[in-house]
């Protein structure tokens, strides 16, 4: 399914914009048009999902709404529902280096609420069309956006106060629908912007070469549309809190594990309706993008379950996941699904299993490589066809500071060597053309490993909530035509 190729991973908040976050918009594209004059085949991105407590993509409010921030006010002022002073009005002091999420949250509204109230009767119809067509999950999300943010004040599902609307009753939904009917209508009015904005910059990136890669989080947030309307897939108390949630044990990355609080599947419950929960995600994410990458793939193997009381990860048990049964209800579904597993972590022969049953390409990361062991399956010298590899990844260090700030005086040596360098501000090339060259079919540089930058760079700290997680951006002088004529040319040299 796959093709010798590559590509780069940033995810859209991380690209400049003049608004304090990446967009949709202008510089999407204008990235967009950098890759294809690189001659790349892939643009990876992060879940585009509804973000909530931390601004973490991997803990949406739904599997399928898109995260409203995304959306580029200055594309909202072509469609005639803003204006250029409003826009001026409502910018703030931002980093060209940072996302303020917090000032997105004080700034962005108003204006998202202006271009609601102008949405005029053709549009208002082309609105109805498009919820009809997502009736499966829009007015769901909807009224949970609408009973979470204005009517219970951004409490969590399992601490709202009228257990009737918590529990579904359909009197009292009803009744809060009728209520909330204006704040239902806004939310699905910004639903249908993300997802038009979305569809074309899709489009353009197709049109130009560029196929997207998307990721679908293994887990769902404790406190999101999917829990409330499906609490029987999930290993929940009855206030629909938690009973058992998802992490890892201690691992690379943490001493006493990643506890990560999302609520555990009851996968009994998603055999006995024939997988229909995750054939709707799995087609929901195709609608999206041309390839998708299914986060913490062992899960689907076998799943670590803590009980939702304990403080660390390093109380759970290793549960049995659905393994093969789920990949091929969706593909008699679906047909056919491009996708890839991350498979980092300590594997099993299990997982091994799956991973090889399955066809999937799995993932390897060159620095966690650089140790003097010739058998090292994240060295390019061991790569598999069948695999997508990394310089680096969104949730580990850049290959600078990997080299730079964390190997031992011997592993540091053993990376020069290996990269056929010594210098610092060559690494991140040396990496990539260690990758590019090797024989893995797909190649892939995280963007801060395109432009060598180090430990102020990185994307996500694991097992961390808050602080620079998820808030790196990339300013625009660095995306230059002499960064892609040099990406381009190794692409060419090895054949990509």
């Amino acid at each position: 399914m796959f093709k010798r190729s590559s590509g780069v991973l940033a995810h859209v908040t991380s690209l400049p914009s003049p608004h304090g976050v990446g967009t949709m918009g202008k510089t999407a594209y204008e990235f967009i048009d950098f890759l294809a004059a690189a001659h790349q085949t892939y643009w990876q991105v992060l879940p585009l999902g509804h973000t909530g407590f931390g601004d973490s993509p991997y803990q949406c409010f739904s599997a399928a709404a898109g995260n409203p921030y995304l959306i580029d006010l200055d594309l909202l002022v072509e469609d005639g529902l803003l204006t250029a002073d409003e826009v001026r009005a409502g910018d703030f002091e931002a980093s060209p280096d940072t996302a303020d999420f917090e000032q997105l949250a004080d700034t962005r509204w108003p204006l998202f609420r202006k271009a609601y109230s102008r949405a005029n009767a053709a549009l208002r119809k082309k609105i109805h069309t498009f919820t009809e067509a997502n009736a499966e999950w829009l007015p769901d999300y909807a009224l949970f956006m609408a009973l979470k943010e204005e009517k219970y004040h951004d409490m969590p599902v399992y601490m709202w106060p009228d257990n009737a609307v918590r529990d579904r009753k359909p009197a009292a939904l009803e009744k809060v629908t009728e209520e909330l009917r204006d704040e239902i209508d806004f939310r699905i009015f910004l639903q249908y912007i993300f997802f038009e904005q979305w569809t074309a910059l899709r489009t353009y990136a197709n049109e130009k070469g560029i196929k997207i890669i998307g990721d679908i989080p293994i887990y769902v947030s404790a406190d999101s549309a999917d829990v409330w309307v499906h609490p029987t897939l999930f290993k929940l108390k009855a206030d629909k809190s938690p009973k058992l949630v998802a992490g890892v044990p201690p691992d690379y990355y943490s001493a006493t594990g990643q506890l990560w609080g999302n609520p555990v599947y009851d996968w009994a419950a998603h055999r006995a309706e024939h997988y229909a929960w995750w054939i709707w995600r799995m087609k929901s994410n195709m609608a999206l993008f041309d390839v998708i990458r299914l986060d913490h793939f062992r899960g689907f193997a076998a799943y670590w379950e803590v009980k939702a009381s304990e403080e660390t990860a390093v109380n759970g048990h290793w549960r049995k996941g659905p393994g093969m049964e789920l990949f091929r209800a969706i593909e008699q579904a679906l047909g056919p699904v491009p996708l890839i597993a991350e498979d980092l972590g300590v594997q099993t022969d299990e997982v091994r299993e799956l991973l090889a049953e399955s066809g999937f390409p799995g993932m390897r990361v060159l620095i966690f490589g650089f140790t003097p062991d010739y058998d090292n399956e994240h060295l390019p010298h061991n790569f598999i066809p069948n695999s997508i590899v990394y310089t680096s990844t969104h949730d580990s260090q850049t290959v600078c500071e990997q080299i730079m700030d964390l190997c031992s005086e011997p592993e540091k040596q053993f990376a020069y060597r290996y990269l056929r360098t010594s210098h610092a501000e060559a690494m991140g090339w040396s990496a990539i053309k260690s990758v590019w060259a090797s024989p893995a079919r797909i190649a892939m540089t995280t963007l801060q490993d395109l432009l060598s930058l180090g430990a102020d760079s990185r994307m996500n700290t694991p097992a961390t909530i808050g602080g620079k997680n998820w808030r790196w951006r990339v300013r625009k002088e660095a995306l230059n035509p002499t960064v892609s004529a040099m990406l381009g040319e190794i692409t060419k040299t090895y054949m990509r």
